[in-house]
């Protein structure tokens, strides 16, 4: 309506300064005309430039997010920054277990992102900020422009339980390679069997009446927990370099 008032007033202005004799009557009308000219470009500005008339409302979303990651021993959250100075990152996850494809979070600046760890599902809450007109009344000025349901920005706030690794893509890709390379599982390999030897050793020591079962579930236990210890110093070596 805002812009049906500029032209209306804009056209009057012209009709009382060439069309009306009556000078001091033409005059009089005129400046208020072009009056209401200025008033509209003022509020038309104010409203485009500092949404005038607009306030801003959230809405918000949570949704159950799995590990991207292809082992189900070492749940990751992946990202991918975007620039050269890390200031934003696109967040990579499945929306569930058997999910083949990948979702991830926005690539744009309007978009933020924050990582907190948590003992209940892993999940992602997204809440998006909208600019709606405050009411009926800017509703009916400014309706015109439609620029009603404005997307603003948005925060998403992962949450993840303390087993998942938080890696960027490159460092994904380099701790794939190194543990699958041969050197590596070569070395582990050794290093496990001493860890396992010496664990079962020590359990035989303080109960050596041990059956071959709790001998067997002795060095299951000590090869996982190797196993899980030397992948956690792999992953600081990553994140190191």
């Amino acid at each position: 309506m805002i812009i049906v008032t500029l032209v209306i007033c804009a056209i009057l202005a012209f009709y009382f300064y060439v069309y009306l004799s009556n000078r001091v009557v033409s005059n009089s009308l005129t400046i208020l005309a072009v009056a209401g000219v200025m008033v509209s470009i003022f509020f038309i500005v104010k409203n485009d430039h500092d949404y005038y008339g607009m306030h801003n409302v959230t809405e918000t979303k949570t949704q159950r997010i799995y590990s991207a990651s292809p082992s189900k021993n070492l749940p990751m959250m992946l990202y991918q920054s975007i620039g050269t100075a890390d200031k934003h990152r696109v967040y990579v996850y499945k929306t569930s277990a058997s999910a083949k494809k990948t979702n991830h979070t926005r690539a744009k600046v309007t978009t933020s992102n924050t990582v907190k760890r948590t003992t209940g599902h892993n999940r992602i809450v997204t809440t998006k900020t909208y600019r709606e007109y405050k009411n009926s009344t800017a509703k009916f000025w400014f309706g015109l422009a439609d620029n009603g349901h404005q997307y603003v920005k948005e925060h998403n706030t992962i949450y993840i339980n303390k087993n998942w690794t938080v890696l960027s893509a490159p460092q994904a890709k380099k701790l794939q390679k190194l543990a699958s390379s041969k050197s590596y599982q070569a070395k582990q390999k050794a290093a496990a069997t001493a860890y396992v030897k010496k664990a079962v050793m020590a359990a035989m020591m303080k109960n050596p009446s041990m059956t071959a079962a709790q001998q067997k579930q002795v060095t299951q236990q000590a090869a996982a927990a190797y196993q899980a210890q030397a992948m956690q110093q792999l992953i600081k070596q990553v994140k190191a370099e």
